[in-house]
């Protein structure tokens, strides 16, 4: 137990505020655990029973500013940040007033208002979230500390490396908490780690680590005291080990004693942090026997009150399942006008790659909250010129060269995102970022719907896609069919540098997550582009050449070769109308349908696989809304099911060129 001159350093009221609070998240838990054998909670239920203190003391020594990232066993961690019990239970039972509103349970628990920014299901994530919002205080110059809790089952996972390391070199005001229970689900720590001092290794990343006995209320206090301060002072990250033991199964309705002994957690119920806590103040005549067994009493009250409130809560309207997927727009007005024709005669020609990297600087400039993250995107200037002289005017802290970590710095963003400020993850080519593949589909996508709206995602990821130059099957990937498949995505790529800089303008003021995919082999292509303001919506495809023989739907490098082979089929007398969508998630399903209606065929060019692509989807949808008006089948013209080979000739065999895609058009005539 910690010593006597720690309990009066905190003081009485303190102490029994700190008991409190523990017995708060001890009664809630007991009676969750049997509302679940009743079934009133309809899916999992990871209880905190036994790890209270390591809670209840670093949370103390937060304000409501202060933000806390979880994992799936966060109950005593929502509580303990302000949470209240029958939000927590009105969640887990599924209803209305739940924290999630009904659309989380037990592993995700989101109240935002209170600092308490999401527990997750997946491993890890907390611990790369909750250095982005460090990110965020730091960009933004406050004192504010974000704390990560996770199990030691985290420890091995690529995030904890990391993550660890991502806050060592930029001294983020991060806490990352380790409790340790001894066992990730039924695998025992001893046999997954190689290393099982969890605090040790915090020497490899060059951070201060501490192992604490995560049963002593007063020993954790403690350590969290020195750690936040340390953090709110500008001195960065901490790592601390709590050594503790949840006594209950990993999840309720779970079997228990394959792996481990009752005998082990009955020794280690005599360790309870909470018993401790107690005997120690009636030791120190800190508080009497009938005043501790008076808030017993008070908090069994309050627990009863808040299971009543949320049995009799409402079920969330099964009309309102599909809200909140992508942000309100209006609360995300444009800065600029919106432009979704195209550009006039005359002006201006600069590259795709200029256009982008103007829109970058102008939103950068109008924006302090906007901060890229990349490899070599500082002084450097980017891969492809993406950043050039932009370190210059905004220095390292917005434009920040990372390791090579792609997992790290994207799930960093999305805690960035979350807390205030608005990241751009430059990933140089697609293929790369598919290492974060889950921070993206399972985070960034998912934020707004589980937290009800109340966090929004601005990141934007932007990255080369295509092949090309020989650059095999590593740097030639295109991927914007799999993006478009997940509810919460933009998925952008543009063909023109006019595109290009009103697109990227948009993706920076809106309020979703925006993957946003520039073909190499259009960036060095000239255009026209206004010096005038302005940003172009998502979902409006542009009709790039009128005309009224056939429908060519392309997008990116393949617009510039259906352009080619439509300026030949004109002299043959074919008349090509392209639309080029733009962004493949929103879809402009309406401007290809109607003309279709004026042409009556309609080919698909498309660099990506065929089977369940963007074609295939294109195509559904106008069998389904067009059939009528189809004079003939519907076709695609794809990239061969291949991965992308080296050597020119073969790269050349695997996609559509201004040739092959001349005579698709040819057949589709004659049908």
């Amino acid at each position: 137990m910690a010593t006597a001159t720690q309990a009066t350093e905190l003081g009485r009221d303190r102490l029994l505020a700190l008991y409190r609070r523990m017995q708060v998240i001890r009664r809630c838990e007991e009676h969750l655990a049997r509302a679940h054998q009743r079934g009133l909670i309809h899916g999992a239920c990871h209880t905190y029973v036994g790890q209270e203190a390591i809670a209840t003391g670093i949370c103390a020594h937060l304000t409501a500013e202060d933000v806390v990232f979880s994992t799936h066993r966060g109950h005593g961690h929502a509580l303990a940040k302000g949470v209240s019990p029958a939000s927590l239970a009105a969640e887990l039972f599924g209803r209305s007033t739940g924290c999630s509103r009904g659309r989380g349970g037990s592993m995700h628990l989101f109240a935002p208002e209170v600092g308490m920014m999401g527990t997750s299901g997946i491993v890890g994530p907390c611990i790369l979230q909750a250095a982005g919002a460090g990110y965020s205080f730091m960009l933004r110059e406050t004192d504010n500390v974000a704390i990560a809790f996770f199990g030691d089952g985290a420890v091995n996972n690529g995030a904890f490396h990391e993550g660890l390391n991502m806050a060592s070199i930029w001294k983020l005001p991060v806490l990352f908490v380790c409790e340790n229970n001894e066992f990730a689900t039924e695998v025992p720590f001893r046999y997954a780690a190689g290393n099982p001092s969890v605090a040790t290794r915090a020497a490899s990343y060059g951070l201060p680590g501490y192992e604490v006995d995560g049963n002593d209320i007063l020993a954790v206090s403690e350590v969290a005291a020195e750690a936040v301060a340390r953090a709110r002072n500008g001195e960065g990250a901490t790592l601390i080990e709590c050594k503790t033991y949840r006594t209950r199964p990993h999840a309720e309705g779970m079997g228990d004693y394959s792996y481990r002994t009752r005998e082990d957690v009955d020794l280690w119920k005599t360790r309870c942090p909470i018993i401790r806590l107690r005997t120690h103040l009636v030791e120190e005549e800190f508080a009497d026997a009938e005043a501790l067994q008076s808030i017993d009493d008070e908090v069994e009250s309050e627990i009863l009150d808040a299971l009543r409130h949320a049995e009799e809560s409402p079920w969330p309207d099964g009309s309102t399942a599909s809200n909140h997927i992508f942000a309100v727009s209006s609360a995300f007005p444009p800065r600029s006008p919106i432009r979704n024709d195209s550009p006039g005669p005359g002006g201006r020609e600069i590259t795709f790659m200029k256009a982008t990297l103007e829109a970058l600087s102008e939103e950068m400039e109008a924006n302090p909250g906007i901060f890229v993250m990349g490899e070599g995107i500082g002084q450097r200037g980017g891969n492809f010129a993406s950043t050039l002289g932009l370190f210059e005017k905004y220095g390292p802290l917005r434009l920040r060269d990372t390791p090579i970590c792609e997992r790290g710095f994207v799930g960093l963003a999305g805690g960035a995102a979350m807390t205030g400020t608005r990241p751009v993850v430059d990933f140089m080519f697609a293929d790369f970022v598919l290492d974060s593949v889950g921070e993206i589909l399972n985070q960034i996508a998912k934020i707004q719907y589980m937290s009800s709206g109340r966090l929004t995602m601005p990141v934007l990821l932007r990255g080369c896609i295509g092949i090309g130059h020989s650059a095999a099957t590593h740097h030639s990937g295109n991927y914007y069919p799999m993006y478009g498949h997940f509810p919460g995505l933009r998925v952008v790529v543009p063909s023109s540098a006019y595109d290009a800089k009103g697109l990227l303008k948009h993706a920076l003021n809106c309020g979703d997550p925006v993957l946003f995919l520039e073909h190499r082999e259009v960036l060095s292509i000239k255009g026209p582009v206004p010096e005038d303001e302005y940003e172009i919506e998502f979902g409006r495809a542009a009709i790039v050449r009128e005309g009224i023989d056939v429908t060519v739907v392309a997008l990116a490098l393949m617009v510039h070769h259906v352009m080619k082979a439509s300026d030949l089929l004109e002299r043959e007398g074919i008349s090509v109308e392209l639309i080029d969508p733009r962004t493949v998630a929103p879809l402009d399903f309406e401007t290809i349908l109607t003309s279709v209606r004026k042409t009556g065929r309609l080919l698909i060019v498309d660099e990506a696989f065929a089977p369940f692509g963007l074609g295939a989807e294109i195509a559904a949808r106008m069998a389904d809304e067009g059939f009528d008006d189809l004079d003939a089948p519907i076709r695609r013209l794809n990239g061969v099911h291949t991965p992308t080979p080296y050597s020119p000739p073969l790269e050349k065999a695997v996609v559509p060129n201004p040739e092959t895609i001349a005579h698709a058009i040819r057949a589709l005539i004659q049908e």
